[in-house]
């Protein structure tokens, strides 16, 4: 099975996942206070996630950040997010933390050996190394219900209106997707699919820091996405970029908030992999491209 059948295939499992997915029980406000979140790539995404619906109790930080400040987790409870278990980074931290969890699909790896806890993530897949899709739904959905109750609704529906408004849309080669509190960490996870499965030019952005720096970056022709419900100021920026010969999306978004990581998550998934259709892609970039891959792991691991 070549990669980018294996990243459709494991998209598809999610809707019959979600079924069975085990949330956690949320951790009290007082302890939240007290609480780290740290992950890399896919499972940075998780982390600020969690700092999102925890309305800012919990902290969402780099691992190498910690690593340079120490004095950061000394006191701290640190959950770790890593699928792998074995990022060289969250190890180090692990190590030095008054209290450290880790959240991750190996129970054998590094990080859950030098952890004091481990919170096992067990979604299927298919086998095959491919771009993160099953692996980083399970992982935000633990860390956002460590912290808050959550509600999982209707999620067959989602994944449908997902795949449906995905189709309707046309992408350049370079593209912003711009969020707000809650789906700005989903901006990043929408790029980081265009980056992994296509190699192409992506940057998440906040609405707002959009209009102050990364606008002036793009150029007629380029693709605005955003992930927020229409109101008066993103249906004026809309209009604004639109003027300049700018292609925008603007999603028609579940009001529910996990309702929006669901959806946001399918349609990231789904606007990549009909992209690499179009082009006839049989494998993700980020597997194709060993030279860069190379690099990526001799820092990762």
């Amino acid at each position: 099975m070549n990669t980018m059948d294996a990243f459709e295939k494991d998209i598809h499992l999610q809707v019959d996942f979600l079924k069975s997915f085990q949330k956690q029980k949320p951790i009290s406000k007082t302890l939240q206070k007290n609480i780290i979140f740290s992950g890399s790539g896919d499972s940075m995404v998780s982390s600020m996630l969690a700092e999102s619906f925890s309305n800012g109790l919990v902290k969402a930080m780099d691992p190498l950040d910690l690593y340079k400040n120490r004095s950061l987790v000394k006191s701290k409870h640190v959950y770790f997010v890593s699928i792998s278990g074995n990022t060289i980074t969250n190890v180090k931290v692990a190590k030095i933390t008054k209290k450290s969890t880790a959240i991750t699909s190996k129970s054998d790896g590094q990080l859950a050996k030098v952890s004091n806890d481990v919170i096992l993530l067990d979604s299927p897949d298919n086998g095959v190394f491919t771009a993160g899709s099953i692996s980083f739904l399970e992982s935000a959905l633990c860390c956002i219900s460590l912290v808050a109750p959550i509600r999982i609704s209707h999620p067959a529906r989602l994944y449908s209106k997902a795949k449906s408004d995905s189709k309707r849309v046309q992408i350049s080669k370079k593209i912003y997707i711009l969020g707000n509190l809650l789906t700005f960490p989903l901006a990043m996870y929408c790029a980081a699919k265009f980056y992994e499965v296509l190699g192409y030019d992506a940057h998440y952005c906040r609405i707002e820091q959009f209009s102050h720096m990364e606008l002036f970056s793009a150029k007629s022709g380029d693709t605005v996405i955003i992930f927020e419900e229409k109101n008066l100021h993103n249906v004026q920026l809309t209009k604004n970029l639109k003027k300049i010969g700018i292609n925008v999306v603007h999603l028609s978004m579940p009001s529910d908030k996990i309702s929006q990581v669901l959806y946001c998550t399918f349609f990231s998934q789904f606007i990549a992999l009909n992209e690499a259709k179009r082009k006839r892609k049989k494998d993700c970039y980020f597997v194709t491209a060993k030279k860069i891959r190379n690099v990526s792991n001799d820092m990762i691991y």
